[in-house]
């Protein structure tokens, strides 16, 4: 399931709940039910976490295994 990988992800950038939950302008303990999977993940938290983690939206959602960067759209 998607909430296995955010935390993975968490894990593996050794950031804590609390530093993630304040990159998405959330409480800890909402993050945290993002994590347990007791909670859906808004699509504005999930372009958040792509960034933060340089991913695709749908890696972060189990769609794909595949690590893609995610996508800069560059200002003219």
């Amino acid at each position: 399931m998607y909430f296995q990988r955010i935390e993975d992800l968490r894990i593996d950038h050794d950031y804590t709940q609390k530093q993630v939950a304040q990159h998405l302008g959330i409480a800890r303990e909402v993050y945290r039910r993002y994590e347990k999977g007791t909670r859906s993940i808004p699509v504005d938290c999930l372009i958040k976490l792509a960034e933060l983690y340089d991913t695709s939206i749908d890696y972060l959602l189990g769609l794909t295994n595949a690590k893609k960067k995610y996508p800069r759209i560059s200002s003219k």
